[in-house]
């Protein structure tokens, strides 16, 4: 039996990179597995290995920084699989490395919109289902970016350290009624997230100093690894921890 049998995850981003990681390690521990993805090919494609491996998996699609698009995922989820036992809201963008002198309100907004309102809407409406129960785990894929300013640029450092904030502020608040939050803050990793450097920008020019300290770059089940067992009974004391996964970057 694994870990997770009987219960059932949203992740979010859940289409490639560590998002397609986490949905892959939770379907072989036994969860029903809602791939929440953008772009419909992606989230179908990782619902359908899942399914062709013997496990679990429903996609769902569309942009989770619209409140409707989040009602429809977790009403569809209660609405079919009953509950909701794991949220990893794993899914962001990446800004231009621009600095605060620099950075445009279009840029600044979207990342904003993708990586903190779009945990935020889905905290909102899956926490009100996991209290209801009294239990469940919440876990965010933040960024190196979240514990120092060197690590991008401002609109992408400021929407990580909001996040851990989110993350905080829900472990507290939830820490007695059976909701456990936690968040992991990956290095560099091998994955597809876009980057759009600036290439006149004075931010990218200045955080050039900063890069050589990021080490070995990993493997996207590295990082889902230490999400799978945030959201695990394994880590059933854990709340409000926030996880380097960096290969000690952020020792440094």
């Amino acid at each position: 039996m694994g870990s997770f049998d009987g219960k059932v995850a949203i992740v979010t981003g859940g289409g490639s990179g560590i998002g397609r990681a986490v949905c892959l390690q939770l379907a072989a521990e036994g969860a029903h597995v809602v791939v929440a993805d953008l772009k419909a090919e992606r989230a179908q494609g990782v619902a359908d290995e899942i399914q062709g491996a013997g496990g679990a998996a429903t996609a769902q699609v569309g942009d989770l920084s619209d409140p409707a698009v989040v009602t429809r995922v977790v009403e569809e989820t209660i609405g079919t699989r009953g509950q909701i036992d794991v949220l990893v809201a794993n899914a962001g963008i990446m800004d231009d490395m621009s600095g605060p002198d620099e950075v445009s309100d279009e840029i600044w907004e979207r990342l904003l919109r993708v990586n903190l309102t779009a945990p935020f809407l889905l905290t909102r409406a899956v926490s009100r289902h996991m209290l209801a129960r009294g239990r469940g785990a919440i876990v965010y894929t933040d960024s190196e970016a979240g514990l120092r300013g060197s690590a991008a640029g401002t609109a992408y450092s400021v929407s990580k350290h909001g996040l851990v904030g989110l993350m905080r502020s829900g472990a507290v608040l939830f820490r007695n009624r059976g909701v456990r939050v936690n968040a992991v803050a990956p290095g560099g990793v091998m994955t597809n997230l876009e980057v759009h450097m600036n290439m006149e920008s004075e931010g990218l020019k200045a955080l050039g100093a900063y890069q050589s300290g990021i080490g070995r770059v990993a493997q996207p089940e590295e990082v889902a690894a230490v999400i799978v067992f945030l959201a695990s009974d394994a880590a059933s004391n854990v709340s409000g921890a926030l996880v380097p996964v960096d290969n000690g970057w952020s020792a440094s």
